[in-house]
């Protein structure tokens, strides 16, 4: 009995381009995004965004309930000596940005940020709101 073979003829696509010393260029979708870790625990939120090569003046947040942006501004200097060309370049200039919502609303006056080694780490309290308790009618 015969296997069927799929054949796809991309598969080695690499291959053909290795002697010639390029290299096919992999395009990605848009300009990359503030990668994040949310973590929870019963009094706040953990938040842990990778936002590399960026000062910490130039980080936003801001939360509006339980609404949570950061946002950042990337500036690289482009550097070129007389006779260089650049052969690749997938540094990205311009401005980053992430919203999400969570479950509970957010203390702002709480919240407390730190920005270290490119990892912003955001400390969120959940806003504590008072209980409705049962009132006694006399």
């Amino acid at each position: 009995m015969n296997k069927m073979v799929h054949f796809d003829p991309f598969a080695d696509f690499d291959e053909m381009f290795r002697g010639m010393m390029l290299r096919p260029v992999r395009l990605e979708a848009g300009p990359p995004q503030i990668r994040l870790d949310v973590a929870e625990n019963d009094n706040a939120y953990t938040v842990h965004a990778e936002i590399p090569g960026v000062k910490k003046d130039d980080i936003h947040i801001s939360v509006d309930g339980n609404l949570v942006s950061i946002s950042a501004e990337v500036h690289h200097e482009k550097e070129t000596r007389k006779g260089d060309r650049v052969i690749r370049s997938e540094r990205h200039s311009g401005s980053l940005s992430r919203s999400f919502t969570l479950a509970h609303e957010v203390d702002q006056a709480a919240t407390q940020a730190r920005y270290n080694d490119g990892v912003l780490e955001v400390t969120l309290p959940k806003l504590t709101r008072s209980r409705p308790s049962p009132i006694a009618i006399k």
